[in-house]
């Protein structure tokens, strides 16, 4: 199965999810990525985003592809960041600038306003075709300073109640098991392994 990116992180956090469901399944890089053409994530859902990457690049690749579209919303504040979570700050900026934004957006809002969720969507396409599309959430509230070193992206002020800390504090464990992506992920792998003989082939 291809990752639509190029992103060695994003390659190894799927891995790390394949490997945790104990499913035998490999996912790759997508031959030549860089020299496909590229697709533009402009849509204003992550559903049509996933599931647009998805096809493109199911185009260019033999068997499977994975693509997902993630981001944290937050109701206080219109559903923002939303699908722009990672131009939230503008092109170029780093993720301490769009936590710097996303707290300075925060400031004095109380209690329920500041309940947040991070969503993923999750699709598989083969030939230019999408197979599926699975969607997950994780629900918790976003803090007025960051802490813990581990994560990426709003990691750090991102406090999941259920373990008691962030997402920046939290195990890789504990994030495949109860992360957004993880959770959309095995959504994904479930159907696979339900429907395809070898979900493993390139």
């Amino acid at each position: 199965m291809f990752l639509a990116s190029s992103n060695e992180g994003k390659l190894r956090e799927y891995r790390a999810l394949a490997e945790a469901t104990g499913a035998s399944v490999e996912v790759a890089l997508l031959p030549n990525f860089i020299g496909v053409p590229e697709f533009v994530e402009d849509a204003p859902t992550f559903a049509e985003n996933a599931a647009g990457k998805a096809l493109h690049y199911s185009r260019f690749a033999p068997g499977l592809v994975i693509a997902d579209d993630s981001g944290l919303v937050v109701p206080a504040l219109g559903g923002a960041p939303g699908v722009f979570s990672a131009r939230y700050a503008g092109p170029g900026a780093s993720d301490d600038d769009r936590i710097r934004k996303l707290l300075g957006e925060m400031l004095g809002k109380k209690g329920a306003d500041r309940s947040g969720r991070f969503v993923c969507v999750t699709a598989i396409a083969e030939g230019g075709e999408v197979l599926g599309l699975f969607s997950a959430t994780a629900e918790g509230e976003i803090l007025e300073a960051p802490r813990g070193s581990g994560g990426f992206g709003y990691d750090p002020v991102f406090y999941f109640p259920a373990l008691g800390k962030t997402y920046a504090e939290i195990s890789r464990e504990e994030k495949n098991r109860y992360s957004h992506r993880g959770k959309a992920f095995h959504k994904a792998l479930e159907y696979l392994l339900a429907t395809h003989s070898d979900p493993t082939r390139d």
